[in-house]
């Protein structure tokens, strides 16, 4: 255990102490703040090119349209398509929208934009909606149908769920988008924190087989000791990391926040409040939505899903880096050889990846559930499944059958890691692999 817990300590702080881990974890919360910031700030900013555009109302939609809308300003034609056509050559403006005559049982209505310069996709989606209206006031009167009469027509329809056995349980109409949006998050964020550190370790073992280091240390430690130790100590540099990202990207929003004026001094907050009062958006509905939003996150069982996770992402881990541990020192620098095997380890994790996409939508599917339970996809597939409670017996099967094929890889891994780290110029094949699974020397 003495040297097991030295090559923890070697690996770990080799790691921590090196330019690249200081590099990327000090810079890399300042990175994603910058980039969130600078993509947030281009968002809310809009697009500053104004686009004028001559309308040539044949329909005569434009008698109560909005000439300004965003950033494309309408101007109603005073001449035909060919005088137009003379006035745009002379840069006068920047294209001519056509509507052509519409009658009220036309099903389909094409408009012609008229210019050398391609609309943006969202500049064309600008203006389908911006005469959407018009065109449906326009049926609406030449069919004489009563505006009042149609509003009735229109009906808001909520399925509205409620439980039979579980009577303290309250559900609503957001607890599956809830669910569904915390579940895909803490399922790609185990995914991805396991095939990235389980890969460090690949590479740190096939570094150290190439460059012979590994000759010196196995003279004094067992190869199951480097390995164990070696994975250990990765995991240990990847807590590390992920904490102070944590920290770090914490106090650096906050800072950001206070700068930008969103901080909560009274001024910021007038002014936050006087920005949600005018966008369209920040209405009794979507307050109440919000506030419902808050309640489903305050109702789930955070205790259950934080545990839960951090026990399917230590045994995620320790599973997989063993057996990327296995790959680093079965290869060595034939990188077609070494792919061909991280593919193979890989596949469970991307296959659960993308089977855990799956139960979000159906959280209680027969693939859902057998795919949490099955121990090389269940590190990524429950995490997922979480949010919606799934039976204790599911979870607590899935822990177990996980714990179970762990210490069985990190076995098998550590019986292809005592041959494989010592070999050179051998082709690691799945027939080669086997037999030192099974060598006994």
């Amino acid at each position: 255990m003495d040297k097991i817990n030295l090559i923890i300590g070697r690996e770990y702080w080799t790691r921590v102490k090196s330019k690249s881990f200081l590099l990327t974890t000090f810079l890399a919360p300042i990175g994603i703040v910058v980039v969130y910031g600078v993509l947030i700030a281009l968002m809310m900013k809009g697009s500053d090119d104004t686009k004028n555009i001559i309308v040539l109302d044949n329909a005569g939609l434009t008698e109560d349209f909005k000439l300004a809308q965003g950033n494309l300003k309408y101007t109603i034609a005073d001449a035909s398509l060919g005088e137009l056509i003379k006035r745009y050559e002379e840069k006068e403006f920047d294209g001519i929208l056509e509507l052509p005559v519409l009658s009220s049982e036309q099903q389909e209505y094409k408009m012609t934009y008229h210019s050398d310069e391609q609309l943006a996709l969202d500049e064309s989606q600008a203006i389908r909606s911006a005469f959407r209206k018009p065109i449906r006031n326009f049926k609406v009167k030449a069919l004489g149908i009563d505006e009042a009469q149609i509003a009735k027509i229109d009906t808001d329809l909520e399925l509205s769920p409620k439980t039979i056995l579980e009577k303290d349980k309250e559900l609503s109409s957001m607890t599956s988008i809830i669910q569904a949006a915390v579940g895909g998050v803490v399922g790609t964020i185990l995914m991805m924190v396991i095939l990235l550190f389980g890969q460090q370790v690949m590479r740190g073992v096939n570094e150290e087989k190439i460059n012979r280091i590994v000759e010196v240390i196995i003279s004094s430690v067992k190869p199951i000791e480097l390995m164990i130790g070696k994975v250990l100590g990765v995991g240990l540099v990847g807590l590390t990391q992920f904490t102070i990202w944590g920290i770090l990207l914490t106090i650096i929003s906050t800072i950001a926040m206070s700068v930008l004026g969103l901080g909560g001094s009274e001024a910021a907050s007038e002014m936050m409040n006087n920005e949600m009062a005018s966008s369209a958006i920040q209405n009794v509905e979507m307050q109440d939505k919000m506030n419902q939003i808050l309640k489903e996150l305050s109702a789930m069982n955070w205790t259950m899903i934080t545990s839960v996770s951090f026990l399917f992402f230590i045994f995620g881990y320790l599973l997989y880096a063993s057996l990327f541990a296995a790959v680093g020192a079965a290869v060595g620098d034939d990188v077609n050889e070494a792919q061909s095997l991280v593919m193979v380890v890989s596949l469970p994790l991307m296959a659960a990846f993308y089977i855990g996409f799956s139960a979000l939508k159906a959280p209680n599917s027969s693939l859902a559930i057998w795919s949490s339970i099955f121990p090389l996809t269940a590190p990524v597939v429950m995490p997922f499944r979480l949010a919606t409670e799934p039976p204790m017996w599911q979870i607590g099967l899935s822990i177990i059958l996980t714990i179970l094929l762990t210490f069985f890889m990190i076995w098998l891994a550590s019986r292809i890691y005592r041959v494989g780290i010592l070999m050179y110029g051998k082709k690691a094949s799945f027939k080669e692999l086997g037999k030192w699974i099974f060598y006994t020397g």
